[in-house]
């Protein structure tokens, strides 16, 4: 018996034994194919950068959920969701940390592919921006954010024969967990008025640390907004956050927020020191943050500038800043009385 296989007229014919010798391996090859297709087949998987309260004042410095499990060939994409800005950076094994300009070095827009040969890192993102990595390779690979050091997270990337401890369910409800255990609003985390009796607390957090790395918790307000004093008084501004950098800026803003202004002095314990004789006048405190050595081991310096005074000389009324964190609303005034 021989079966058509198209039309009488083409005259070809195939065998019912060699029919069943097809049938065989292609069944075969279907097979194999399902065998094959959850290996070749990657997930997609998402995160976030970030949390912040309603009033923009209490920032999460994170990456959201800490830590994450996936398969080689798979990637994640972290979407920014606040307004501090935030780089997301991974780094070769040894390699220093770099300033947050210079990239490491260089940028990358969108997305990326790391498998632990070659660094990549974003710019500074901004609030809703995406950016997806690939992981080719198995490996852990370390996640940080080159503009706060206490911002770290870990990627298990894992051999696709590995099963996966969680699904992205299980990360988005850790994600929402640990985003608003740290703005939760504890005695920890709130700046204290206790240096001085002239004086203004600026900022205030704490670290925390998982499994897979370090987040902060940082406060983006000076704790008395409005203050009054006297004229030839001095006010004292310290920050008491572990971390974060801010500034005491009054009058013009400067374009570069690093140096302080050259009116400038420095007191015999550190501090930084202005003196104004007028609302019109401008000083610029720097950056005033802790210790090199107070956040995440970086190098021994003799101190950090945490301190920034000023001596009001004339009445009036004195709006300030800081230029890193104005945009949240962290600005404040003092009002100098005769």
């Amino acid at each position: 018996m021989t079966i058509n296989d198209s039309h009488p007229s083409s005259g070809r014919f195939i065998s019912k034994s060699h029919l069943f010798r097809i049938c065989g391996k292609m069944q075969f090859v279907f097979l194999a194919g399902l065998f094959l297709l959850p290996q070749l087949l990657s997930a997609q998987w998402n995160a976030t950068v970030g949390a912040q309260s309603h009033d923009l004042g209490r920032q999460g410095l994170a990456f959201l959920p800490n830590e994450i499990w996936i398969h080689a060939g798979d990637s994640i994409t972290w979407t920014m969701a606040v307004d501090e800005g935030h780089t997301l950076t991974f780094l070769t094994d040894g390699q220093v940390r770099p300033f947050f300009t210079a990239g490491c070095p260089g940028f990358s827009a969108g997305s990326a592919t790391f498998e632990g040969t070659s660094c990549i890192t974003t710019g500074i993102l901004s609030k809703g921006e995406k950016f997806t990595v690939v992981f080719p390779v198995a490996g852990n690979f370390k996640l940080v954010c080159l503009i706060h050091e206490n911002m770290t997270g870990t990627v298990h990337v894992l051999d696709p024969s590995q099963s996966l401890p969680h699904d992205q369910a299980f990360y988005d409800r850790e994600a929402r967990r640990e985003g608003m255990a740290l703005l939760a609003d504890d005695d920890d985390a709130k700046p204290k008025h206790h240096h001085s009796a002239n004086g203004v607390t600026v900022g205030g957090g704490k670290v925390v640390a998982t499994g897979g790395g370090s987040d902060t918790s940082s406060v983006m307000r000076f704790d008395d907004p409005v203050i009054t004093i006297h004229a030839g008084e001095t006010l004292e501004w310290t920050n008491d956050d572990p971390v974060t950098p801010h500034t005491v800026t009054f009058g013009t803003e400067p374009q570069d927020p690093f140096p302080p202004s050259l009116n400038i002095t420095i007191d015999a314990d550190g501090a930084r020191h202005a003196v104004l004789n007028s609302p019109s006048d401008s000083a610029h405190s720097g950056l005033i943050q802790a210790a090199p050595q107070d956040r995440v081991g970086l190098a021994q310096a003799p101190s950090g500038v945490t301190r920034f005074r000023v001596t009001f000389n004339m009445p009036g009324t004195y709006p300030y800043i800081c230029a890193l964190h104005d945009v949240l609303g962290m600005k404040g005034k003092v009002i100098v009385l005769p």
